[in-house]
């Protein structure tokens, strides 16, 4: 999610996590005969495995603002 966590792509975050629930949850459902996997447990589940969508990175502007100490070495 890192890759794909800018400030415009929220949206689409909250959308793959969402999806990657849905199939978890119906792999989960086949594999119990006797305890099946309810909603309301698999959202403690992703809960806790799945990082929740947010943004990783900060606009441009701000992360190129970039100051230094003192002069540039370069000049």
């Amino acid at each position: 999610m890192a890759y794909y966590a800018v400030p415009t792509n929220i949206q689409s975050v909250q959308a793959f996590r969402k999806q990657l629930t849905r199939h978890w949850f119906r792999a989960l459902r086949r594999r119990g005969q006797k305890h099946r996997v309810n909603w309301e447990r698999m959202n403690a589940i992703a809960d806790r495995w799945l990082p929740k969508a947010r943004i990783q990175h900060p606009w441009p502007d701000m992360r190129l603002n970039v100051k230094t100490r003192g002069g540039s070495r370069v000049r």
